[in-house]
């Protein structure tokens, strides 16, 4: 699925490149395409049962967590445990967790970017890290 949405995004990149205005605006942009490519695919698995992580999933998640080796884990692992931890938000808490938090956007770029007000912006990222926190300490 994240290959599929890769390659589609860099179709639409190709075909309307020559519409973009500076090199400033590029990253907006390309963000821009690759959020509408998930929430298009989003949409249309949105009738398929979606999968959660089980017990045995969640307990290895808390006891790296738990333990203060946390900051020694490897990218790869890293990655796997905030994939699986995100994956509990509403598409719109992640990508405003994912673009503020992980990629370090300002609110101004999230926005233009998802087109989601500010006060929205804040809102879901209040609830996505509250979420987060809740999901951390609720399996440690």
């Amino acid at each position: 699925m994240a290959k599929d949405i890769v390659q589609e995004t860099m179709v639409t990149v190709w075909e309307k490149l020559n519409r973009i205005r500076s090199s400033e605006s590029f990253k907006t942009w390309l963000y821009k395409i690759v959020v509408n490519k998930c929430y298009d695919q989003l949409r249309k698995k949105k009738n398929k049962p979606e999968i959660r992580a089980d017990e045995k999933t969640w307990t290895y998640i808390s006891n790296h967590i738990s333990t203060e080796q946390s900051t020694t884990l490897g990218n790869n692992e890293t990655a796997r445990i905030i994939n699986m931890l995100t994956n509990r938000l509403s598409p719109k808490q992640k990508a405003v967790f994912v673009l503020s938090d992980l990629e370090e956007m300002t609110h101004e770029e999230i926005s233009a970017i998802t087109g989601m007000s500010k006060r929205n912006i804040k809102a879901n990222l209040h609830y996505a890290r509250k979420n987060i926190g809740e999901m951390i300490e609720k399996y440690m």
